[in-house]
């Protein structure tokens, strides 16, 4: 008889710690996966942030700095150039090139001015 005790005691306190188990590792599983998602939104918002404290970068057409034309005008940077084709008119070859673009479209820099601090010069 006392196995038999045993048993009934044993069991149902077994069968409740698994449900109290299950629900404790859902609880935390959802909880982790709300901290990865806040730590994802606070980083999306600080790179947002980077990314609007920056000046625009002056970029031409073909989306080659500024620094990489002349006072002309002309492009001194190397592309790769599609030189053979296949029958689908894909590129098969490419070989380095000069950029032909000609023109700088991008926004214009802003100047730097250096301006004193006013004083009381009473």
């Amino acid at each position: 008889m006392d196995g038999w005790y045993l048993f009934m005691l044993v069991g149902p306190a077994l069968y409740a710690g698994s449900a109290v188990r299950k629900t404790v590792g859902g609880a935390l599983k959802t909880r982790h996966q709300r901290k990865l998602a806040l730590i994802e939104a606070r980083r999306e918002e600080r790179l947002a942030l980077e990314a609007a404290d920056r000046s625009p970068a002056p970029v031409c057409g073909c989306e080659h700095h500024l620094a990489k034309h002349d006072k002309q005008g002309k492009c001194h940077e190397t592309v790769q150039a599609a030189v053979a084709w296949d029958a689908e008119k894909n590129p098969v070859r490419y070989e380095p090139r000069r950029c032909a673009c000609q023109q700088y479209v991008g926004p214009q820099p802003l100047a730097q001015i250096y301006a004193e601090d006013l004083t009381d010069l009473d």
